[in-house]
């Protein structure tokens, strides 16, 4: 917002036009007791050299580890043009593409992007995103509610190596619509759905199974077994994936015999950088015949009156346009501008490109693994095929090592712990394209050492069920 100076003069002359004595006369509603005097922790103001210099020194502090963290943020490489394109003032400052005949430009973009989505995920139609991938799973378990009119149950199963949140956001956002979402544990042995779990709800009305390839721990699911399954029991699938890894793994359209109904997940390793948290978005793509329960903007192409090619906004059956209760879903935000990235990004790389960073993420993974077998006090918790994350078992308190690797400029993982109690001593380690060998092998020392050191301590055991 720029800044406008008023003179005191100016306020003085709107204040009389508006009938108030003062300004604070315009907010006499506000109860004293709740107002304050001034921002008492606010500093008073400097000039732009000491503001850059400040944030100069922020900035150094922010920066400079290697990353092997992942857990639903992935850092991969962006290409320079990617951003340059998107933050052009025709993309930076569009706004949302309401009028077709002002926003044709936007509205091809967002087309290329749906057709760029729906081909990777192997589906129908995708539209042209959503919030986040938390809330895209959860606004696919609504429209699965929809669309599975055979279902009276209204009852979903989730895998336990879902993300941790996308579960907790699924719950908040579905649980009182009178949604059950029943959580199907995972094998100990394997990270990957227990699918024997499954035979107990044959024949009990279950509306949706939820499949996500690869899964929280980076293992990779029996996903045709899983969907064929769903689809006998009358259930539709909706699968949560990496957009990346599927340019290299069988993608959701062509699981089991019918494939999945819906294909949902983050867009974020698609040209997003990790920017502190975000902004991120959702995608969602589905089967024709679930097309006009999906949420969210869908761009369509036409011919105008006089033959000539065009674009515009259709199926919007969002709250802005129809009764709340009637919506296909009452998130309006659209993260339009990531989006604009993730099809610059996609059209950059190319299918091929796009398989390049999976295998190279793969590759890498493999080799952080040979290495870290060789650690005494450290295994791999989980065996069988995995996509750029490994849960590592350590022999001592992952917040140790995690600490003494950080103080080494190595960010070592993600603690297991807190949201898989069961996991003690567990570290999920992300590797991408973006590692080199001297990263993996300096990633590897590092570990030895520090849990050489840590089993020289005694290390406090935790009470199971603290």
């Amino acid at each position: 917002m720029p800044f406008i100076p008023h003179t005191e003069e100016d306020v003085r002359q709107m204040l009389e036009v508006i009938g108030a004595s003062s300004i604070d006369n315009l907010f006499d509603e506000i109860p004293a007791e709740l107002r304050i005097d001034g921002l008492q922790k606010v500093p008073s103001g400097i000039g732009e050299m000491e503001v850059s210099r400040i944030m100069q020194e922020r900035a150094v502090q922010d920066g400079g580890a290697l990353n092997f963290i992942g857990a639903g943020a992935y850092e991969h490489h962006i290409p320079a043009a990617v951003w340059e394109v998107a933050t052009r003032g025709e993309f930076y400052s569009a706004y949302t593409p309401y009028q077709a005949e002002a926003s044709q430009g936007t509205l091809q973009l967002l087309y290329e992007y749906q057709t760029m989505m729906a081909s990777l995920m192997g589906m129908d139609v995708s539209n042209a995103s959503l919030y986040d991938g938390a809330s895209a799973l959860a606004e696919a378990i609504l429209m699965a509610v929809r669309a599975n009119r055979g279902s009276k149950f209204r009852r979903v199963l989730v895998p336990g190596a879902l993300h941790p949140v996308y579960r907790k956001v699924a719950h908040a956002l579905t649980h009182r619509q009178d949604i059950e979402l029943i959580e199907i544990p995972f094998d100990g042995g394997t990270g990957l759905t227990n699918i024997a779990a499954l035979d107990q709800y044959q024949g009990e009305g279950i509306t949706a199974v939820v499949i996500n390839q690869p899964n929280f721990f980076g293992q990779l699911e029996a996903t045709d077994t899983i969907t064929d399954w769903a689809h006998a029991s009358k259930a539709l699938v909706i699968a949560v994936v990496n957009p990346l890894a599927m340019s290299l793994l069988k993608p959701p359209g062509q699981w089991g015999k019918q494939g999945a109904d819906i294909a949902c997940g983050e867009g974020q390793p698609l040209g997003a950088p990790l920017s502190s948290g975000g902004p991120y978005y959702g995608f969602m793509t589905c089967k024709q015949a679930t097309i006009r329960q999906m949420p969210g903007r869908i761009v369509g192409r036409t011919v105008d009156m006089d033959g000539k090619l065009g674009y515009a906004l259709t199926l919007q059956a969002r709250e802005q346009h129809i009764r709340r209760s009637k919506a296909t879903s009452n998130i309006c935000t659209n993260q339009g501008l990531v989006v604009t990235a993730s099809t610059i990004y996609m059209s950059i790389m190319g299918a091929k490109g796009l398989q390049q960073v999976a295998s190279a993420c793969h590759s890498n993974l493999r080799k952080l693994i040979a290495g870290v077998q060789k650690i005494s006090g450290v295994r791999v918790r989980f065996a069988g095929p995995a996509f750029h994350e490994v849960v590592l078992e350590l022999d001592c308190e992952v917040a140790g090592i995690s600490r003494s690797m950080s103080a080494h400029g190595i960010q070592a993982g993600y603690d297991l712990v807190d949201e898989y109690p069961g996991l003690q001593r567990c570290l999920l380690v992300c590797v991408t394209e973006t590692k080199t060998d001297t990263d993996i092998n300096k990633y590897i020392e590092l570990l030895e050492r520090v849990v050489r050191l840590q089993s020289e301590i005694p290390c406090p055991v935790k009470p199971k069920f603290a």
